[in-house]
């Protein structure tokens, strides 16, 4: 059975988002990039084992898709933008009630049943499914038990306020799966639910 990875960058103290206006990410996926060369090689290895990106409607009309579709155009021979090019190359799943066709390239619309959709995308055959958020779609995923591996991509940055994507959940133990730190000054954590 397929995975669901939910890939998330937060600070210290657990928020997604920020309130106000800071620069916290080391990378705020433009072509100034703060990550040393060991987090691109992993962050690229992670995209190797999927074969689904699911997306929620509001992230895919945001520009998600464009965006990475142009820095795989812009960056075809940077090793490190490998993982723009299989966004490109893999099917995505955007889940909504309010779209009926897809206008993006290798997708699919289906309805914004999280449990029904999700599972049938876990029980088909080939790689493991990745999402990426917004805070409100990944808590929804969480909220509904859906998601079987977090990778937290912890930022050197305390914001004090913002957005979570735990709130909804209610309590649940984790199980560590590996934690990494880098010499950039961000520590990757990932984590499966406990059993």
């Amino acid at each position: 059975m397929k995975k669901l990875i939910l890939q998330m960058q937060m600070s210290v103290d657990g928020f997604v988002g920020a309130n106000d206006d800071h620069r916290w990410q080391l990378w705020e996926w433009g072509d100034d990039i703060g990550w040393d060369e060991e987090l691109k090689q992993d962050f690229n290895a992670v995209f190797a084992g999927i074969d689904t990106i699911l997306l929620s409607r509001k992230m895919a009309e945001e520009g998600y898709l464009t965006h990475w579709g142009n820095a795989a155009k812009k960056f075809p021979a940077d090793p490190f933008y490998a993982f723009a090019q299989r966004i490109v190359e893999v099917r995505k799943v955007v889940l909504s009630d309010r779209l009926k066709t897809s206008r993006w390239e290798r997708s699919t619309v289906v309805s914004g049943d999280l449990p029904r959709e999700v599972n049938a995308l876990k029980a088909g055959e080939g790689g493991d499914i990745i999402v990426f958020g917004g805070a409100g779609f990944a808590s929804s995923l969480i909220a509904a038990g859906l998601v079987d591996e977090f990778q937290l991509f912890v930022n050197p940055a305390v914001l004090g306020a913002g957005r979570r994507i735990f709130d909804q959940g209610g309590f649940r133990n984790l199980r560590l799966l590996g934690s990494k730190a880098y010499a950039c000054g961000m520590v990757v954590n990932r984590y499966a639910p406990a059993q």
